[in-house]
């Protein structure tokens, strides 16, 4: 089966690899978005996809528009199915149509629940307990296609989005296996998404990661969970940003967003407290909520979020 794998991020990098190692899969091309400036300094970096693609020898297609640019060479390379996961770019109908066996997508939901850019975010903001991985056939919709299959797992109760991005990431490396299997026997059967039971997520932005102390204890550190490792939730302090990478909730009661101790970082919620476990300040390191407790006396009744 000859195989064209479109995919970006670290999230598909392991499922990549369980494919390169797959009896009867040829991956006879490799695409990914186009190398883009990365850090303090931008320097032109390399997409993870890329990067594990030269490792296993296999040769690399970039694109900035796939639609526009990919079309023939995709032709060219013939491939029997096409497998998409964290691509970050929407195929054309045209494109769609090149594979005999067509195209299916590996995305970290449970769907219909959570189709877009975010889904293991988004599920940890709402607080859910399990998600999974969904392989599905891809149309030109976004994530709306037919169902092949499904497994899920559960969120831990402290467990970060990075956390998590790596367990469904790997996750989607033994499904996609499985995947390749129903379909290279002719067993593949596909069941359509039941629409009116569709979520959406929306990219996530530096902006979405600010703390309103009046929301709920619970919901402030799912949020906190949910940006790590990035972007990462902050609040202001005498008006600088202050970065929150681990919270957990407290029982103390009071005003939303005053400091309620002098001895820890407990701030008052909408409904009870948080306690700050891990921060960093502006122009900081990050470090745990004594040690900076010990180099920044904040008396009991500081406002953050000013």
């Amino acid at each position: 089966m000859r195989v064209v794998f479109l995919g970006t991020p670290d999230f598909a990098v392991p499922p990549l690899k369980a494919l390169n190692g797959l009896d009867g899969v040829e991956i006879v091309g490799v695409v990914s978005n186009r190398d883009k400036p990365a850090g303090r300094k931008q320097i032109l970096t390399a997409p993870p996809v890329k990067i594990a693609a030269r490792e296993l020898g296999l040769p690399v297609f970039q694109y900035d528009k796939i639609r526009q640019e990919g079309v023939e060479d995709l032709k060219k390379l013939a491939p029997d199915l096409m497998i998409t996961c964290a691509f970050g770019q929407i195929l054309s109908q045209e494109i769609l149509d090149i594979p005999k066996m067509g195209v299916i997508n590996i995305h970290a939901s449970l769907l219909p629940k959570y189709r877009g850019a975010s889904p293991i975010h988004y599920a940890i903001l709402n607080g859910e307990k399990t998600t999974g991985i969904t392989i599905m056939k891809t149309d030109i919709g976004i994530d709306t296609g037919d169902i092949l299959l499904q497994k899920s797992i559960d969120i831990g109760e402290k467990e970060t989005c990075g956390e998590l991005f790596e367990r469904l990431s790997v996750l989607g490396a033994e499904c996609v296996k499985q995947a390749i299997g129903l379909i290279d026997s002719g067993n593949a059967v596909f069941e359509k998404q039941d629409d009116g039971k569709a979520t959406f997520t929306k990219i996530i932005k530096k902006e979405h990661a600010l703390i309103d102390w009046k929301d709920s204890a619970e919901n402030i550190v799912n949020k906190v969970r949910a940006f790590n490792p990035a972007p990462i939730a902050f609040t202001l302090l005498h008006g600088e940003p202050f970065k929150i990478y681990t919270a957990e909730k407290a029982d103390l009661k009071g005003e939303a967003g005053v400091l309620l101790s002098d001895k820890e970082l407990i701030v008052g919620a909408g409904d009870y407290s948080v306690k700050l476990v891990k921060v960093c300040k502006a122009g900081g390191k990050p470090m745990s909520a004594q040690d900076f407790l010990r180099g920044n006396k904040l008396p009991a009744g500081t406002v953050l979020g000013l």
